[in-house]
């Protein structure tokens, strides 16, 4: 019997997601509430993403699925945010 030292699961790639999702959610408050926390909460599920990316590679690709997520909802937010959200919605 081995022990595998390594986690199953790619923590990093599941904070990057609920961060990201919670500032997709939080985007479209109106009054500059949204852009500043759902603007700031998609800015550090980018670096994130970026850090679990990495270390899903360096695992031969295991957690890669949250993190696709995560780049999506971060590209999300900044696509509204682009057009208005958070400002004038």
């Amino acid at each position: 019997m081995s022990t595998n030292s390594a986690p199953t699961t790619n923590r990093t790639a599941w904070a990057a997601f609920w961060v990201g999702l919670i500032g997709l959610i939080l985007m479209p408050i109106p009054l500059f509430i949204g852009l500043v926390l759902g603007g700031g909460l998609s800015l550090v599920a980018a670096v994130l993403v970026v850090i679990a990316l990495l270390k899903g590679l360096s695992r031969q690709g295991r957690g890669i699925a949250p993190v696709v997520f995560a780049g999506v909802f971060v590209a999300l937010t900044w696509a509204g945010i682009s057009v208005g959200g958070g400002i004038i919605w």
